[in-house]
């Protein structure tokens, strides 16, 4: 019986683990229905970095790269959404930058470690698509708190994205 309860006090931490981690949110949503989702491998990391020099000291020091693109046309799929992000800005995100307009989001949050920047989330919906996009690396904070004041987060998922050429085969039946 002390074997039953030391077994469920050990799984009950990794059992009840948060969904509202990216690795657990993108493994779970990169198969629903109208979702695009890429996990940007290393290779392209040189290729994007040259896009512009911000991007380079952005690009030069990421260890992951993804994003992920949603229909978000109803007000069910818009609240998701915006309720996700919202999830990952309570845990250990820092929000950086919010613009709300009714149901319309851009939302920058950080999560650091000491004095750098671990990982950076943009998260934009526009009540037509809702789009993550993520990175992981070490990142300078000046050049982050640089980068998010000036707006320079949405001009990069606006240029990232279609440098990704995420042009989809079509699926016919």
């Amino acid at each position: 019986m002390k074997y039953f309860f030391v077994t469920i006090a050990f799984m009950l931490p990794f059992g009840c683990g948060s969904y509202n981690t990216i690795d657990s949110f993108y493994e779970i949503h990169k198969n629903d229905d109208q979702v695009t989702a890429v996990r940007v491998p290393k290779f392209m990391f040189s290729l994007l970095s040259k896009m512009s020099p911000e991007m380079q000291s952005l690009i030069g020091n990421t260890r992951d790269l993804r994003y992920m693109k949603f229909p978000s046309v109803t007000p069910s799929q818009t609240n998701f959404l915006n309720d996700q992000m919202n999830a990952f800005g309570s845990g250990s995100f820092i929000e950086v930058f919010r613009k709300n307009d009714e149901s319309k989001r851009n939302v920058v949050s950080i999560r650091e470690r000491r004095d750098v920047v671990k990982e950076i989330l943009i998260y934009n919906n526009d009540n037509v698509f809702g789009s993550f996009l993520y990175f992981n690396g070490n990142f300078d904070p000046n050049q982050v708190r640089k980068l998010a004041n000036n707006n320079n987060f949405q001009e990069l998922s606006n240029t990232l994205v279609p440098q990704l050429n995420l042009n989809q085969p079509v699926i016919e039946d």
